[in-house]
């Protein structure tokens, strides 16, 4: 205990610290960073000071999250100089390095996280083998592979992995997968990035699967291919009513075909989902029925007061944005990927209005190019007649503030000056100001925006126009 009295401070030595206060001590020191190899061998330092400190932190390892650190180049034999502590195992496996991994890995009991890359599959279905055996302590297992065919047998971890937290496989093929998503009942995080056809594995069998991760808060699917053959023999009986997550916040669905998605969100509900990633191809005939619908019944997506279309090369997102402010703000993202001829505002327009039935409750519109859009490809919108910009605008009924890059600027408001006064519905109805980026236009664009002012006013639905310095761009 130290001792304050006035002009006069008592130190007591280090060595005589209590252990409860020692141990508070250097919890605080091995817990500043628990991800870097300095981080996680922190503690080792401790131990060296002498047997006071080694007995401190011996004694207390779960409370100082002691583990070790296996890299491909760490020989089994090195680990059993310390006490049987739990293993982190992590690195780019190479070939000289397999033996190495192997001898780690049949420590099964101890081992708690695994994160390896790999460059060939012969390395991979060597790990498959060590990999039989149940892992009863493992959190987290991420994977990855080059050059990966070897689909990914059943019996990993033992077909169990009843502590796992977190997984991450990319292009990895493991349509067993759902089975051993059974077992993990404690699963926080699910991303699976390149899924290949190889690893296919139905979305009623992934809902299934999830019904028990009721503590699941990121889920991510990604695809190889548009295609995702059906599978009869990883399909699953489902529930009779929707699989509800209640802890989901984050969701992200990449590259997959449409109906893939349609039957996933058919069957789930997230009523704490705050971001909702989509990620699709432009393909006709595609009535989002069920999408419509799941995001009509989950609170943070389905209002939303601002919307942004960020217009890049090739593909093209419409992000939303609900009326709560801060941290429990929900963000809705659509990106459609074009192939490098055949992009349409009318396309765009009728993605949106098919996917995105809260359009109509925005109030705030910004529409942009990506920075990193390729020089000359804009030309292509300029180009367009102005039909599509209209069809893309229209479903904004509520709009009042409307926000347009220099690219993009003088094509809408030429648009909507020639629609005024043409059609027997007005585009933008309540809009009243348009923000312009950059200097005031000149020319004849800015005649176009003059008579675009004065025509609206003489028509009973007056705007102004302003100036945007560009704040406010994802």
């Amino acid at each position: 205990m130290i001792r304050c009295d006035v002009g006069q401070v008592d130190r007591i030595p280090i060595d005589m610290l209590p252990d409860d206060v020692l141990l508070a001590i250097f919890d605080f020191y091995v817990k500043e960073d628990q991800f870097t190899k300095k981080g996680i061998e922190a503690w080792q330092s401790l131990v060296h000071v002498c047997q006071l400190w080694r007995n401190v932190v011996f004694g207390s390892p779960r409370r100082l999250n002691l583990r070790l650190l296996c890299t491909p180049g760490t020989q089994s034999g090195m680990l059993d100089v310390w006490p049987a502590l739990p293993l982190v195992i992590r690195g780019h496996v190479s070939r000289s390095d397999m033996d190495n991994i192997i001898s780690v890995l049949e420590r099964s009991d101890r081992v708690c996280r695994i994160d390896l890359d790999f460059d060939s599959r012969s390395q991979v279905e060597k790990v498959w083998a060590a990999m039989q055996e149940p892992f009863p302590e493992l959190a987290c297992l991420k994977l990855f592979c080059n050059d990966m065919k070897q689909v990914v047998p059943d019996s990993l971890l033992g077909g169990l992995a009843p502590r796992l937290r977190f997984l991450q496989l990319d292009a990895i093929p493991f349509p067993g997968l759902p089975k051993l998503l059974l077992s993990t009942t404690h699963l926080v995080a699910l991303h699976l990035s390149n899924i290949p056809n190889s690893g296919y594995f139905s979305p009623e069998a992934i809902v299934t699967a999830l019904s028990r991760a009721t503590g699941l808060n990121m889920l991510s699917l990604g695809f190889q291919s548009l295609q995702s053959p059906p599978d009869p023999d990883s399909r699953y009986p489902l529930p009779p009513t929707p699989t509800v997550l209640p802890a989901l916040t984050y969701f992200d669905f990449t590259k997959g075909a449409s109906e893939y998605l349609e039957a996933l969100v058919a069957h789930i509900d997230a009523p704490r989902l705050k971001y909702f990633h989509i990620f699709l191809f432009n393909r006709s005939g595609f009535h989002p029925s069920q999408l419509i619908q799941f995001i009509s019944r989950t609170p943070t997506l389905k209002a939303h007061n601002e919307a942004h279309v960020v217009i890049n090369y090739g593909d093209v997102k419409v992000i939303l944005l609900s009326r709560t402010t801060g941290p429990d703000r929900g963000l809705l993202t659509i990106e459609v990927l074009f192939g490098e001829s055949d992009f349409q505002l009318s396309s765009l327009a009728r993605i949106n209005s098919s996917s995105l039935p809260s359009l109509s409750m925005v109030e705030s519109l910004y529409i942009y190019e990506n920075q990193f859009i390729v020089s000359g490809w804009e030309d292509q919108i300029r180009v367009e007649s102005t039909g599509g910009w209209l069809d893309l605008l229209r479903p904004y009924t509520a709009v009042k503030n409307l926000y347009l890059s220099e690219v993009f600027g003088p094509g809408v408001v030429r648009a909507l000056q020639e629609s005024v006064g043409e059609r027997t519905t007005v585009v933008l109805p309540t809009l009243q100001t348009v923000f312009l980026e950059g200097l005031l236009p000149l020319g004849p664009i800015r005649e176009d925006v003059g008579q675009f002012v004065a025509t609206r006013q003489l028509s009973g639905y007056p705007c102004a126009v302003s100036l945007w310095n560009g704040v406010g761009r994802f």
